[in-house]
């Protein structure tokens, strides 16, 4: 990994967070299906609200028809780098709770949590993952049959890191340019 990827932080943070970025360069390695259920079943362990568990993940690895089909759903700005991942999950909210039919209004929260616990296992694996907004939920619903309580939340690739040199401009200096975060200072305010 490219030392100007490491999150140069002000604080203690554990190297598993400074470490995981989103890349765009992935390899041809393939990932493998207990690799990516390893990924998944971290992201089934997150907190959410009341324990409703209110995600669901479709999958599918490269070089199969799913692959394609999710890969179809990508914006034209994500195609040209995401079709080199080495599999692609939509990450799917429940909008009631199960029990009593209300909305749940932690959902998207909570598949967040899940999606951030899957991209940590991942990164523990040596895997990289890119959370991607750029995509058609409809088209998400529409290929996979989401019931109406059901709504995509967004796409991660995930895949073996490779050279930014391989890629196109302008992913290439997306890919070599340093992380940075607004400081704590700006997002953090200390109640008296």
């Amino acid at each position: 990994m490219s030392p100007i990827k490491i999150a140069n932080t002000k604080n203690e943070v554990i190297d598993l967070i400074k470490n995981r970025w989103s890349p765009r360069s992935f390899s041809g390695k393939d990932l493998s299906l207990t690799t990516l259920e390893t990924i998944l079943e971290a992201g089934s362990w997150a907190p959410s609200a009341n324990n409703t568990q209110p995600w669901r993940f479709i999958y599918a690895l490269r070089g199969t028809p799913g692959f394609e089909k999710l890969l179809s759903t990508l914006s034209p700005g994500n195609i040209p780098w995401a079709k080199n991942a080495a599999a692609l999950v939509a990450t799917i909210g429940i909008r009631e709770l199960p029990d009593t039919q209300q909305k749940n209004h932690y959902y998207m929260h909570d598949v967040g949590m899940a999606s951030s616990f899957m991209l940590l296992q991942a990164l523990e694996m040596g895997v990289y993952g890119h959370v991607m907004a750029g995509y058609s939920k409809q088209h998400v619903a529409e290929l996979t049959g989401l019931p109406a309580n059901e709504e995509s939340v967004s796409m991660i690739a995930l895949g073996y890191i490779d050279s930014p040199e391989k890629l196109d401009e302008p992913y290439k200096t997306r890919e070599l340019t340093a992380r940075s975060r607004n400081p704590l200072s700006a997002i953090a305010a200390h109640l008296d």
